[in-house]
């Protein structure tokens, strides 16, 4: 098991996972860096928060730092994943933070088919060209993005989910104020940047600052 130390928390995980460029950007402090950056930008007291992709946990201890532990709750679609966010948590101090397991959806119940990837942080849902490289299909529950809403209640929205965010990120947000996605042109093109763009601004979102490369900031007005 290997550990990381990122703002102040530290992260675990076995070296099986550390894939790509994964080790180089824990070790860096690039890690999930635009997104984290942008939330402590714009948190502030009363928010709670909902992490769509949670990963390692990261966001999600940044979150509850800054919001506490009630707050702040993920979801992860990855079984393994799911295992090492909550260890991460608690290991932080954040026992309490809830990470449901399944994959973010605009719609839909039951289950999923979701590509796992050895890389656990660029497996995701079929995307237009097919599944990811190397992933073993799995089904894991669906977990659509309204009836997260409902149960949640977040005001903030962090989401990396592999180009999912094209279509959940396009329904209606009822009661965010604040939106940090990292988009994923190299799924859907720049047309599918701006259609989300263009879906938060129908909803009264404007383009806020912190946004970097692929990671964009949206605060309702």
């Amino acid at each position: 098991m290997r550990s990381f130390t990122l703002r102040g928390l530290t992260l675990y995980l076995p070296e099986t996972a550390l894939k790509g460029n994964l080790a180089q950007a824990l070790s860096s402090g690039r890690y999930e860096n635009h997104e984290a950056d942008a939330l402590l930008l714009h948190l502030r007291p009363g928010d709670r928060m909902l992490d769509l992709g949670a990963g390692l946990g990261f966001i999600c201890a940044l979150g509850a730092g800054v919001l506490g532990e009630a707050a702040v709750a993920g979801v992860e679609a990855g079984p393994e994943t799911v295992k090492l966010a909550r260890r991460n948590l608690a290991a932080n101090g954040f026992p309490g933070v809830k990470v449901l397991r399944g994959a973010v959806v605009a719609a839909g119940e039951g289950e999923v088919e979701f590509g796992q990837r050895p890389a656990f942080w660029a497996s995701a849902l079929r995307g237009p060209e097919g599944w990811p490289e190397n992933a073993k299909v799995i089904r894991v529950p669906a977990r659509p993005i309204g009836k997260l809403l409902a149960r949640f209640a977040p005001t903030v929205i962090s989401c990396d989910i592999e180009g999912g965010e094209l279509e959940v990120l396009t329904r209606p947000l009822p009661g965010v104020r604040l939106v940090v996605v990292e988009t994923h042109p190299q799924v859907y093109g720049p047309e599918g940047v701006q259609r989300i763009a263009e879906a938060l601004t129908a909803q009264g979102f404007a383009p806020a600052e912190g946004a970097k490369k692929d990671t964009l900031v949206f605060l309702r007005r």
